[in-house]
């Protein structure tokens, strides 16, 4: 994280003691990154955080992932994963279907109504597109709201749950890394530079302490294993939701994408111009409504090109996204360009853009350097027809 940030109370000095109002001691825990050498927060615990009862296994939704051979470009319709009223029966955590993945990043996507289990990612951070609905992340650091719009980012092995307030549709970006926002948005010292299109005033993490009393109380793990990812499900004898204060740089926080301010000019910006976080091996940018280019022959829409080094998922969840007219895309669908295949505005799409002055569209694209692979929510939203929309025929 770019920026300090104190919630409840904590001693004047760190690694000192911080004592109860009756005398007794809290426990302090350091919640760091890189091995003590990168971000990290203190929490002041009620309880010693590393008590446990139980420890079982916890078996995870299917992670498996088929290679996307032959190679060819796919559109997958994720609103049709969760038809009707299903949500109401699925939580953000265990409900989550994944669509695309590989050895650095997983793109999974889930409507939910319930509430979650207690949870804890220990692969990677995880970045939560709230593509609709509102509720409340609740986190051993404190709640945050959620919003439609918001990317929450909740860093690696913090305790959370999900509370949604009715439906919620999110698209998930489980990291095996961390994810923070773009390095060339930084100071040497951390701080969001004025070139960067959002600052620290968009940031918003827990604002106070949220302290929960319960006994044998579980939480689900997500963590490596030796064939790979499995899950274990830990008894705590007390509430880890225990925290009366923290301090430091590490902690999660919501960026909502309505505060994205576009970077536009006179030609058509290229992805990079749109990027929001990144992680080991992968970026995310975001398409916003905004201005487009205004020299007096440009043609707005991309140009076509070629992912030499990377694959190209977009999440369509808003507005009309111009270079897409006719595919077939719409509201929920993702877009699947991989390396090794050139590609760009649908027929049509290229003379329509001339003249166009504002783009009224909403998508969030990740850029991986390693190649994708369908996971079994990818494999049931695939709409089949969608590689052969530029040529306007199938293969023999």
């Amino acid at each position: 994280m770019a920026y300090y940030r104190q919630v409840g109370t904590v001693p004047p000095k760190r690694h000192t003691q911080h004592r109860t109002p009756e005398g007794g001691l809290y426990y302090e825990e350091l919640m760091g990154e890189e091995g003590f050498s990168s971000d990290s927060s203190l929490l002041y615990h009620r309880h010693i955080p590393s008590a446990i009862v139980d420890s079982a296994p916890w078996q995870l939704p299917d992670l498996n992932t088929e290679p996307n051979y032959p190679l060819k470009p796919r559109h997958l319709k994720l609103h049709e994963l969760f038809p009707g009223e299903e949500w109401k029966r699925h939580d953000v955590v265990t409900g989550r279907r994944l669509v695309l993945g590989n050895g650095d990043v997983r793109i999974s996507y889930v409507a939910a109504g319930e509430a979650s289990p207690l949870y804890r990612n220990a692969i990677g951070d995880e970045c939560v597109y709230i593509e609709s609905g509102e509720g409340t992340v609740e986190t051993v650091f404190g709640a945050l709201p959620f919003r439609q719009g918001d990317y929450v980012l909740l860093p690696r092995a913090t305790t959370h749950r999900w509370v949604p307030d009715g439906l919620v549709r999110a698209y998930a970006i489980e990291a095996n890394s961390h994810i923070t926002p773009a390095r060339r948005y930084l100071s040497k010292f951390g701080q969001l530079l004025e070139h960067s299109p959002y600052c620290e005033r968009d940031l918003h993490g827990p604002g106070e302490p949220l302290l929960a009393e319960g006994e044998d109380v579980e939480v689900l793990v997500k963590h490596r294993g030796s064939q790979g990812i499995v899950g274990t499900k830990f008894v705590y004898p007390q509430h880890p939701f225990d925290v009366v204060g923290w301090d430091g740089c590490l902690y999660p926080y919501t960026f909502n994408v309505s505060d994205f301010e576009p970077i536009t000019g006179r030609v058509h910006q290229p992805p990079p111009a749109h990027q929001v976080f990144e992680g080991d091996n992968f970026v995310i940018c975001n398409f916003v409504p905004r201005k487009v280019d205004y020299h007096p022959l440009s043609v707005p829409v991309p140009y076509y090109h070629s992912n030499v080094d990377s694959d190209e998922v977009m999440f369509y969840c808003g507005g009309d996204y111009e270079a897409r007219k006719g595919s077939g895309i719409g509201q929920g669908s993702v877009s699947l360009h991989p390396g090794g295949h050139s590609h760009g505005p649908q027929p049509g799409a290229y003379e329509r853009s001339i003249g166009v002055e504002f783009f009224d569209e909403l998508a969030v694209m990740v850029d991986t350097f390693r190649p994708l692979e369908l996971g079994e929510g990818g494999a049931a939203a695939e709409d089949g027809g969608y590689a052969w929309t530029w040529s306007g025929r199938g293969p023999k």
